[in-house]
């Protein structure tokens, strides 16, 4: 067998927590992706980067590689789901003011085409159908190096007071 090898670091992610509740959740990404915040230790294990995040849309990028694959040799879909699941709801964040907060309620992902090491970068997009102040609504898409759509997402995320 030829062991292959794979390092994580992440920074301590209480210190991005403690700011959210100051902050509106599009400042609050802005400050992930300018740095000023230290991006979730979650991305940092799966390889995933938060690239762009405007009114009602968060994009996340991802390389996938061998230490993604399941045992058929492929891309588990895990992996996509993750990424679908932090696109919908940082979409869902970039509505929310100063003090609010989200979580998954439920994700449907189709899986149209199988996922290796040679895809290339893909891109997840993450749009918001429906804000709500209880309830909000977002559908994503994954898109392979070649631009070709390989999973599609819907999901509904609780809006909820921090603190």
């Amino acid at each position: 067998m030829a062991e292959r090898e794979r390092l994580v670091t992440w920074e301590d992610p209480a210190i991005g927590a403690g700011a959210m509740p100051t902050m509106s959740g599009l400042d609050y990404l802005h400050s992930m992706m300018g740095k000023k915040l230290p991006p979730p230790p979650m991305g940092q294990l799966v390889n995933m980067t938060l690239v762009e995040a405007e009114p009602g849309t968060a994009t996340f990028t991802c390389l996938p590689d061998e230490s993604h694959y399941n045992p058929i040799g492929a891309v588990h879909g895990g992996l996509v789901c993750t990424l679908l699941d932090s696109a919908l709801g940082c979409a869902v964040q970039t509505t929310l003011p100063q003090g609010q907060g989200y979580t998954s309620i439920e994700i449907k992902v189709n899986y149209l085409r199988p996922i290796r090491a040679g895809s290339g970068l893909l891109t997840c997009v993450g749009v918001v159908s429906k804000a709500g102040s209880r309830v909000a609504f977002a559908e994503g898409t994954v898109t392979d190096g070649s631009g070709k759509l390989v999973a599609t997402a819907s999901g509904s995320l609780l809006v909820f007071p921090l603190g």
